[in-house]
């Protein structure tokens, strides 16, 4: 059995679709608004879930029928008190039955309401505009030390992915992991490229996801900056192991510190495709990687695995939210 960890934010999303992106100080009436579950991890394990029931795969993978292992998936976040009705929302999101292991969340008693982001969504680019809210108290290092201590017998069959949101705290975290549990997998998601202290994170991970931004404006450059450099506590694993995902125009790979490259592109056909909910669209592709990497480990090639999450986020795309996305027939 392996366990998949996820580390990461958790908020219920205010989605306002309106025809083009309002002028300061002025009024326009939205055209659909939406409440849902959001956060990067939460994303990534609602498809994941649908994943690991349905035992999807590639169909074009020879291998595809091979039965993959048991994986359990378990969320890592902060979240109001256990009684309030957020809280409740944002379980149930998950749907009944869910796989989900939510027993080492973290349960602020004092607080009623879960972090917000209110989304504009412009019908006339495309366009996301993100404002959060967030007032519940991050995990500190200790409240994370205590829950990876029950892995410990776990230790090599752990797979631990961290959204990068808080840099300094995230590395205390990979460090404890690589002294506590030296034999996990860790990636990381690298996803606003101004935000100090995250190619830090990179050079202490396993495995890497760079959001389009990064591989606008830096993503390459970072990864050969790590590429010949230990990091600043040695994992177990070698450092050819160690492999980047760059999220852009599809999706690209590069293994460090061999250098073999791969890119896979979204739409290969060229034919036209109708955008009709980015929203989670990098989630996504984790997710379809992750699914590969942890389900697939051998009998996917790494150039199916970087396929299956492309054409994944592909399809997340053409749909609104996440539903159906673990029937490769949809």
């Amino acid at each position: 059995m392996k366990h998949l960890i996820l580390v990461g934010a958790c908020y219920l999303d205010t989605i306002l679709t309106v025809p083009h992106f309002p002028e300061e100080d002025s009024k326009l009436r939205a055209t659909a608004v939406q409440v849902r579950r959001g956060g990067n991890c939460p994303n990534t394990l609602e498809v994941l879930q649908q994943l690991l029931l349905s035992g999807s795969a590639n169909d074009s993978e020879p291998d595809s029928r091979q039965q993959h292992p048991r994986v359990v998936p378990h969320l890592v976040a902060c979240l109001p008190n256990a009684r309030a009705a957020a809280t409740g929302k944002i379980l149930s999101s998950f749907g009944p039955g869910s796989p989900i292991d939510f027993g080492h969340c973290i349960y602020r008693d004092d607080h009623d309401e879960a972090a917000s982001s209110y989304i504009i969504r412009s019908a006339e680019t495309g366009s996301r505009t993100i404002v959060n809210f967030q007032d519940l108290p991050e995990m500190t290092v200790g409240e994370f030390e205590n829950i990876a201590d029950k892995f410990t017998e776990h230790a090599a069959d752990c797979w631990w992915h961290f959204e990068g949101r808080i840099p300094e705290t995230t590395l205390q975290c990979i460090r404890y992991l690589r002294r506590v549990l030296p034999g996990s997998t860790i990636s990381i998601e690298a996803e606003k490229p101004n935000r100090e202290g995250l190619a830090a994170l990179a050079a202490e991970s396993d495995v890497v996801f760079y959001s389009q931004s990064w591989a606008n404006v830096s993503a390459i450059p970072t990864l050969l900056t790590h590429r010949n450099r230990p990091p600043v506590h040695e994992p177990p694993r070698s450092l050819s192991e160690r492999r980047g995902i760059l999220d852009e125009g599809g999706a690209s790979a590069l293994s460090i510190p061999g250098g073999e490259y791969m890119h896979c592109a979204a739409n290969p056909s060229g034919k036209d495709l109708l955008v009709v909910d980015s929203l989670g669209a990098g989630d996504t592709f984790i997710a379809g990687v992750l699914f590969g990497l942890i389900c697939h480990p051998d009998d996917w090639s790494a150039e199916a695995k970087l396929a299956f999450g492309v054409e994944l986020a592909t399809r997340k795309v053409q749909r609104d939210g996440f539903a159906g996305l673990g029937n490769t027939n949809t």
